[in-house]
């Protein structure tokens, strides 16, 4: 794992890998790993991405994957318990945290998810991250919490880009001078 990019804190730190920040969302410890992540991925991204676009979503995807995988890097220079680490979690619970945020933003519900459902699993998957051996927690609580802040930056709803704003406008409601 680490030849493929893998994060290691002392090759980041020592080596300059910096880049490994970056490369470890794409890597993942088994199929069993990978699924896990898409399947979360897969019932939050497709009510998310409509809501805030897709260059927000993807936005929010790698940002705060890398936002988690900073604070976990941190985390573990902190405490000089090094692990290699790889995954989607942290750019997983990044979505989870922007939906969150996105729910509260719409008076507690969005489709058919509410706030209380939202915190229930992220209870849950937090819970299961910390009862559970080799899991990355510090990426997931980083990823969440960047996910959360990115999408306050970057979600406004009752903005309207031009497109939306004039899509329903025909020739005959425009005003004559």
């Amino acid at each position: 794992m680490i030849e493929c990019g893998a994060a290691y804190p002392p090759l980041i730190l020592e080596n300059e890998e910096i880049y490994r920040l970056f490369t470890c969302m794409f890597l993942h410890f088994g199929i069993y790993h990978i699924a896990n992540n898409m399947l979360v991925l897969f019932v939050l991204g497709q009510r998310l991405e409509p809501v805030v676009g897709k260059i927000k979503f993807i936005l929010i995807y790698l940002l705060g994957g890398l936002g988690g995988n900073i604070f976990s890097f941190i985390m573990e220079m902190k405490s000089a318990d090094y692990a290699v680490s790889a995954g989607a979690s942290g750019a997983v619970f990044a979505v989870m945290g922007a939906m969150l945020y996105v729910v509260i933003r719409n008076h507690g519900r969005i489709q058919d998810i509410s706030v209380r459902q939202m915190m229930i699993m992220a209870g849950f998957s937090l819970y299961f991250g910390f009862t559970s051996t080799g899991v990355d927690n510090a990426a997931h609580i980083g990823g969440m919490v960047c996910g959360f802040i990115l999408a306050a930056v970057l979600y406004h709803p009752g903005n309207f880009s031009g497109r939306t704003m004039w899509k329903d406008v025909s020739p005959s409601d425009s005003i004559s001078a």
